[in-house]
């Protein structure tokens, strides 16, 4: 280390300056000596120039004071330097490992080298911040010890050549109306986004699977089978089917081949083409629960097609958009036509329009995805927006709007809505009724029914 040289040299010069003052003494003495042997004239001349070797003594004196001041103050420097830093840099150890030629005794190198180099400065420690300081470098990612999330803004640009100030910054005012910074992560339950019942209700906006996945779907040879033998006995094929699905048969192939013709057969002496509800009450012994599970069914059928029944209904989508667009008794405003043509809507809603087309003879469509606002309350996103909901206006050439007596026309259709297949059934049916299930009344739903999924 070149610090460790230090004392040597400062030893050194300090030996060097007290030979020279006892060489200075040495002197005077001997001149002393010098005169007390010469005649009594020549004192004389020694009591003349005595104020001159006086004046020696004195400037020799100065001189070796000042020497052994500035040694001092340089030995105190550096045992003051080796207190506070106790460390060995190790940048300098090596440098000064690969550097020193141990062969070599060149003392003028190592005076220049020692006397052009100088120690890296000391760094004072960083003061630690208060919880009133804010530090002006900090990441947003970046958390204390305590861990409270620093919210602090970015160090100030210095590209320009400017330098950031050292002082702390306060945090950046907040807009009008919105709270302030979040400086601590201690905080309440976020409250619930309703006051209705005991738990607030949470909507996840999500792709839906296939409503009718390959377990609930028909068999083709089924399929065919059921075509062949309604048209046989002259009933419409959705009929016979909705018969066997109230009666119990689920699956691929939900009834034999003996079965559908019989059950064909009788429905034609009731007259089911002409009158199915009647046939089907007769059918069933007047059982008004199993005739429009039936009936409903039936129309369920009808407005899908046996086609989608076997394949799914997500691969009849296009198809049904086809049929609700060219359909004149389906009146939708031009923004839901633009949905639909634009495939934003889902498979469900439109095959629930299908099915109040068939069942009312006509529907209106007043809110798809366009023109329905994002929200359908603070901080819940609308169905809408995942083309999940409709609004409809009317039924059968009939408004929502001042219909919605008890008995009346929004029941009818309410109940209709209710009598959906399982996995069909929406999750709200709003209107100003509550039937139960899912449909619960609304004051701003006086003019519309919304269902949503």
């Amino acid at each position: 280390m070149r610090e460790g040289r230090l004392p040597g040299r400062l030893l050194r010069l300090g030996i060097a300056i007290v030979v020279l003052v006892r060489a200075l003494g040495a002197g005077r003495v001997e001149s002393t000596d010098r005169g007390a042997r010469k005649p009594e004239s020549a004192r004389a001349g020694k009591r003349a120039s005595a104020p001159v070797a006086r004046a020696r003594t004195g400037i020799a004196g100065l001189v070796s004071g000042v020497f052994l001041l500035a040694a001092g103050a340089s030995l105190g420097g550096a045992y003051a330097a080796w207190g506070e830093d106790g460390t060995v840099d190790a940048a300098a150890v090596a440098e000064s490992s690969s550097s020193a030629d141990y062969t070599t005794t060149d003392a003028t190198a190592d005076t220049t080298t020692a006397a052009t180099t100088e120690p890296a400065p000391i760094e004072d420690p960083v003061p630690e911040t208060t919880t009133a300081e804010i530090p002006t470098a900090s990441t947003p990612d970046e958390t204390s010890e305590a861990g409270e999330t620093n919210t602090t803004p970015p160090p100030a640009d210095t590209s320009s050549g400017g330098s950031a100030p050292t002082e702390t910054v306060p945090p950046p005012a907040s807009a009008p109306g919105s709270p302030g910074p979040v400086l601590t992560s201690k905080h309440e339950n976020r409250p619930p986004e309703s006051s209705d019942g005991t738990y607030p209700t949470i909507w996840l906006l999500r792709a839906l699977p296939d409503p009718t996945p390959p377990a609930k779907r028909l068999a083709p040879s089924f399929a065919r089978e059921l075509r062949q033998v309604a048209a046989a006995a002259g009933v419409k094929w959705w009929i016979v089917l909705a018969v066997v699905r109230a009666r119990g048969g689920d699956g691929a192939v939900p009834a034999g081949s003996h079965t559908l013709e019989r059950l064909a057969n009788r429905l034609a002496r009731l007259h089911a083409d002409t009158h199915p509800g009647k046939a089907i009450l007769r059918l069933s012994g007047h059982d008004r629960t199993f005739t429009d599970q039936v009936v409903a069914l039936a129309r369920y059928d009808r407005a899908v097609g046996l086609r989608a029944l076997v394949r799914g209904l997500e691969s009849a989508k296009p198809r049904l958009e086809r049929k609700i667009l060219r359909d004149e008794r389906i009146d939708i405003y031009a923004g839901g036509r633009a949905d639909i043509a634009a495939h934003r809507v889902n498979v469900r809603i439109l095959v629930l329009i299908r099915y109040l087309r068939v069942t009312f003879r006509q529907v209106t469509v007043s809110s798809l995805f366009t023109g329905h606002r994002f929200f359908a309350r603070p901080g819940v996103v609308s169905a809408h927006m995942s083309g999940l909901a409709v609004d409809i206006a009317g039924v059968a050439w009939t408004p929502i709007s001042g219909h919605q007596a008890p008995n009346g026309l929004t029941e009818k259709a309410v109940k209709a809505i209710l009598l959906f297949p399982a996995e069909l059934q929406p999750q709200q049916v709003i209107s100003l009724l509550g039937l139960g299930g899912p449909s619960f009344p609304l004051a701003d739903h006086y003019d519309h029914i919304h269902i949503g999924y």
